[in-house]
């Protein structure tokens, strides 16, 4: 005999059974009430037994929803508290005691929600790098855009791993499996670039001996990625806003439409709006490239990825090093104009050059050095008044960040190498903003 089931919200479940209990005590007072007044007993007694039994049969109801309800999460709570990636150490555990108990929950789901958003990051996005919230958000706008087939509009600085991020979106989408097809704007010779994205007949110009297909009849079916699209000449712009409007596209020499069905990714480190208001990009072609934009941090907005970052490099280097603590905070007191290219170029000399397989401050650039000091000095310009204490907040920032990495984020040992007791690190953590949860393993 097959059986059936029916599922009730515990949002519906649970005001009904109140309101039933309301109407059942309203009902019983009324029916005793009724059966004394025709006795011609006087009310007073057993009206106020009868509220005091109401009161205690609420009040036996009412914890035991909350046991029913609370029982299975303080249960979740008490398991999670002591997973190593979520435990607390020291003082950080007495101060969260003396929250309520809600607090308590709130601040273990948050942990755990903290800690899903980077196996899930890690898990989706093995290639990507980066556990900070910035690079959280972009991975979430990736999840959300690829499966898709809106355009998507990356801008970021060079450096910033627009193609990378340009990859994840291909790999993530229902595309996947179709060709994927990249060209960068810039790398090719004007006269060739339109040869290159939609092909040439036989004989359309000098040294075209046969047919060429292009970069779109490639990618028909797939994905295209066209990388510092803010380059591209205006003429080539007007065709390329035809292959996204209509989807086809001539090849050169040629006078018969290609019908194609692509997914369009492009990526610019210019300001393509102010390059609308100067003439120098098609207004139009911005506005439909931009259906869906993802800007990328530099790495100077995302500092606490660089020992992430350091050690997949170092890892990848062609010569087994490691980096010193100093040279790591130098490392992460720098602007980094060229972003994680630069980083990686940094770290790659750095590994050739260490003597004893240790990356030491002189093993680093001379221009990070020196630009460290502009940076101070540029600091000090500006306020006089606070630069000394400005810089030695960063140094204490980058010590307590490197001693959580070589103890993945376990406070009390990180404490005994910085040489100070729990409490006081718990307290310099939270001064510095620092999510200590974010180098747990």
């Amino acid at each position: 005999m097959k059986r059936y089931s029916f599922y009730i919200s515990l949002y519906i479940i649970i005001p009904v059974i109140f309101a039933g209990f309301s109407i059942l005590s309203v009902i019983i007072s009324f029916r005793i009430t009724e059966y004394y007044m025709r006795q011609g007993i006087k009310l007073t007694g057993p009206i106020f037994f009868l509220a005091v039994l109401i009161a205690f049969v609420a009040f036996v109801c009412g914890l035991l929803v909350v046991r029913f309800l609370l029982k299975p999460v303080q249960a979740f709570v008490e398991k999670a508290k002591h997973l190593p990636v979520l435990s607390v150490h020291g003082d950080e555990k007495s101060e969260s005691i003396k929250g309520d108990e809600i607090q308590r929950f709130t601040q273990v789901f948050k942990k755990v929600t903290d800690v899903l958003s980077k196996v899930d990051a890690r898990q989706l996005f093995p290639e990507v790098i980066g556990e900070s919230m910035a690079m959280r958000g972009v991975m979430s706008q990736i999840v959300k855009v690829a499966p898709t087939d809106s355009t998507v509009l990356i801008l970021g600085d060079s450096g910033t791993g627009k193609e990378l991020v340009a990859t994840s979106i291909y790999e993530h989408s229902l595309r996947c499996d179709k060709p994927f097809v990249k060209i960068n704007c810039v790398a090719i010779p004007e006269e060739l670039l339109e040869s290159e994205l939609f092909g040439h007949e036989k004989g359309a110009f000098t040294g075209a001996t046969s047919r060429k297909p292009g970069k779109f009849e490639i990618a028909d079916k797939g994905t295209i990625f066209l990388d510092e699209i803010g380059d591209m000449p205006l003429n080539l712009q007007a065709k390329l806003l035809r292959v996204l409007q209509e989807r086809e596209f001539d090849r050169v020499g040629g006078n018969k439409p290609i019908k194609v069905d692509v997914r369009f990714i492009a990526a610019s480190n210019k300001d393509l709006e102010k390059m609308v208001e100067q003439g120098l990009f098609r207004e139009d072609l911005y506005y439909r490239l931009n259906v869906f934009s993802l800007r990328l941090p530099q790495l100077s907005e995302r500092k606490e990825d660089i020992p992430l970052l350091v050690d997949n490099f170092l890892k990848k280097s062609p010569k087994s090093a490691k980096i010193y603590s100093m040279s790591l905070q130098m490392l992460m007191n720098y602007s980094w104009p060229g972003n994680i290219r630069e980083l990686q170029n940094t770290i790659e000399r750095a590994a050739v050059l260490c003597d004893k397989g240790i990356i030491e401050v002189r093993h680093l650039p001379e221009n990070i050095i020196d630009g460290l000091g502009d940076h101070f000095l540029e600091e000090s310009t500006e306020s006089s008044s606070s630069s000394i204490d400005d810089q030695l907040r960063e140094i204490e920032k980058g010590m307590i960040i490197e001693a959580l990495r070589k103890t993945d984020g376990v406070q009390a040992k990180a404490a005994e190498i910085l040489g100070i007791n729990q409490r006081s690190l718990w307290h310099r953590v939270k001064k510095h903003g620092i999510d200590a949860g974010s180098f747990k393993n």
